[in-house]
């Protein structure tokens, strides 16, 4: 899955042997908000694998980790997709990446996609379309 036109919604991209790709792009329209996650380390691995994000927002948490590998001969959007409902703002960003740092992140606006930085002080709005 991957999130093509950079709208907050996963998209599908399909590859078959011997056939041309088939894209499914999710435009039926998102009516929640949403905030997306890339990592970058720098003492830990280059793509952040093993690095736990946990989102906090009208007291509830939520929490994904950065995987690795999870295709055969292809590849998923590496960025971590949280849906947030009717929240337009998270009140907190944990990342514990696997050299142990941690990076935190208070009073988050939704609707974009942020890219983390092991290490930084000041996480970069990611380039791409925003709400």
């Amino acid at each position: 899955m991957v999130d093509i036109d950079n709208d907050g919604d996963a998209d599908l991209l399909l590859m078959n042997v011997g056939e041309p790709p088939v894209l499914l792009r999710n435009d039926g329209g998102n009516r929640n908000h949403w905030l997306g996650i890339g990592l970058i380390g720098a003492r830990s691995n280059r793509d952040g694998v093993g690095a736990r994000v946990t989102l906090t927002m009208a007291g509830k948490r939520r929490t994904k980790e950065r995987v690795g590998g999870a295709s055969y001969l292809s590849a998923s959007d590496q960025r971590l997709l949280f849906g947030l409902g009717a929240n337009t703002r998270v009140e907190q960003v944990e990342v514990r990446w696997p050299s142990g740092q941690v990076t935190m992140l208070k009073n988050v606006r939704a609707d974009q996609y942020l890219t983390i930085k092991e290490n930084a002080a000041n996480p970069k709005p990611a380039t791409g379309k925003t709400k």
